[in-house]
């Protein structure tokens, strides 16, 4: 996938006059694109037009209209869309209950590694994990992690193929597998290869 440059976004001029529409047209493109493994985890998978919106929403939100500040903007989110040959996920820790999640969060740390993609009977993927910044302390990790899987032809091809798709999490204090993802996530993952 082609990154984002300057000419890619919209002024914040007509960024506000579309941002509605242009708003809920991404809802809906990333519906398909989220996956929940259980009942506290979600991954949001990142293509082109989700990481656009996040940057258009960064600039609306800070009033950003500076050509150095915009390209610090690409610089800090184009690492988010997927080259081809990986997918690249949010890493989203889901508790309503405040205190529930801090402690949560405790029990969680290196969660973000332990969560993996399998694609037919090849084997599992696990991610390349914030490569940003660090998200953890000693004694927690965070409710927000950035994932990278990296993947072979063999797996992509499996893929465009709709072979099955299963998706997991095997950490010692969060277990869950997800045989089979839905159709409409393995299309949306599958776009991601072109």
């Amino acid at each position: 996938m082609k990154l984002l440059t300057r000419n890619d976004l919209f002024s914040l001029e007509k960024y506000t006059e579309i941002r509605a529409e242009f708003r809920h047209n991404i809802m809906k493109h990333k519906k398909n694109r989220r996956v929940t493994i259980g009942e506290h985890v979600s991954l949001y998978f990142e293509d082109r037009l989700t990481v656009q919106y996040q940057i258009q929403e960064m600039l609306r939100i800070e009033r950003i209209f500076e050509s150095s500040a915009i390209e610090e903007e690409l610089a800090a989110y184009n690492p988010l869309i997927p080259n081809g040959k990986n997918l690249k996920a949010t890493l989203m820790i889901e508790y309503t209950n405040i205190e529930e999640r801090q402690e949560a969060l405790k029990k969680l740390l290196g969660i973000e590694s332990r969560i993996w993609i399998q694609f037919a009977d090849y084997e599992r993927v696990y991610p390349i994990a914030d490569e940003d910044l660090e998200r953890q302390t000693i004694d927690k990790t965070s409710a927000v992690h950035f994932l990278r899987f990296e993947l072979t032809d063999d797996m992509i091809t499996a893929a465009k193929a709709d072979q099955t798709i299963s998706i997991g999490v095997d950490h010692t204090a969060y277990q869950y597998t997800i045989p089979a993802i839905s159709v409409d996530l393995q299309r949306a993952l599958v776009a991601d290869f072109q």
